[in-house]
């Protein structure tokens, strides 16, 4: 049995240096908003054989775990749902989406969980959770499953992807790059490509665009340096932007080369954004957050310097209005 969604209210509270955690924007009852599902790195915290600090907490507090990164657009007055990115914590996160929005019409059989799933890439914390959607577990009939060229190629050539395809589990759709989406009246989703390890297939983010705001959404990039748009460039054309904060700093993942699984650290991000003016930095909200980094916990250092700074560490079931 599905139970309904937990509905979390994240309440600001003082920092010692005067910042505060602002909760995010609520929406009109009838207008368009973004549901945070999950905010970890592809493993969740805890972390498969995970020791560090926060793995520790999360075992022995479960107000303390993380599920994958995950977004839920909704628009009450369609009674829609969009899910981006399939992640390993699906299943959870379908149930916490259970009544979102309560306008959305009950079905019987085995239909469509949400109106499409839009994948950025295909690592480990993005795509996988589309096998629940086959024939061993939910059986969907015919999901719409928006990805790249690449995506699609990939989901179509290769087990067991392919199967959920063969089966009519799930129907590949691809976008095009800089093309928005029309999700409904006054709702849009434009996919961008960021510069991300393209073992498999190319990433991309998503701006969702609403009635009265927007909202970029980067989890995964190599370095900001890297995109073909600046930072400041990308945050003046949205109103909030989620943005890649996996690791905090250098050195966070013992016995590792960071060479080999490139993020921009948010001590990074935040120097770049340093000069930029409050009302820009206010827009920052860091998400897809390692097992290892520090700013998932709430009382760390390295939380106070982020709200320091203007900025906030995403939250699961926040709302962000639009």
């Amino acid at each position: 049995m599905i139970r309904p969604l937990a509905v979390f209210i994240v309440a600001a509270s003082a920092t010692p240096g005067g910042a505060a955690e602002r909760p995010p924007a609520l929406p009109a009852a009838s207008s368009p908003y973004v549901l945070v599902l999950g905010t970890a790195q592809d493993g969740g915290i805890p972390q498969i054989a995970g020791r560090s600090p926060e793995d520790e907490a999360a075992r022995r507090d479960p107000r303390r775990r993380r599920l994958v990164a995950a977004l839920l657009v909704v628009d009450p007055g369609s009674g829609q749902r969009w899910l981006i990115d399939a992640t390993p914590d699906i299943k959870e996160q379908v149930d916490r989406a259970a009544d979102q929005p309560p306008s959305r019409p009950l079905v019987a059989g085995r239909p469509p969980l949400f109106d499409a799933i839009f994948l950025t890439h295909a690592h480990l914390g993005h795509v996988t959770g589309l096998l629940e959607l086959g024939r061993e577990a939910y059986a969907a009939a015919g999901q719409p499953v928006f990805g790249s060229a690449s995506m699609v190629r990939f989901l179509s050539g290769n087990a067991p992807w392919e199967l959920l395809l063969r089966l009519g589990h799930i129907r590949l759709e691809t976008f095009t790059p800089d093309r928005a989406i029309s999700l409904g009246p006054g709702l849009t989703i434009t996919p961008i490509a960021v510069p991300h390890r393209a073992e498999t297939t190319d990433t991309f983010g998503f701006i969702i665009r609403g009635p009265h705001r927007s909202l970029l959404y980067v989890p995964d990039i190599d370095k900001w340096d890297q995109w073909t748009q600046s930072l400041a460039q990308a945050l003046r054309s949205v109103d909030v932007a989620y943005l890649d904060g996996t690791f905090f700093d250098a050195g966070e993942v013992p016995g590792r080369s960071m060479a080999e699984i490139p993020h921009p650290f948010i001590v990074e991000t935040l120097a770049r954004l340093a000069a930029l003016p409050l009302a820009e930095r206010r827009k920052v909200v860091f998400t897809h957050l390692n097992h290892t980094n520090p700013a998932a916990d709430p009382g760390s250092a390295a939380r106070q310097r982020i709200l320091a700074a203007g900025c906030r560490v995403a939250e699961e079931g926040a709302r962000e209005g639009l």
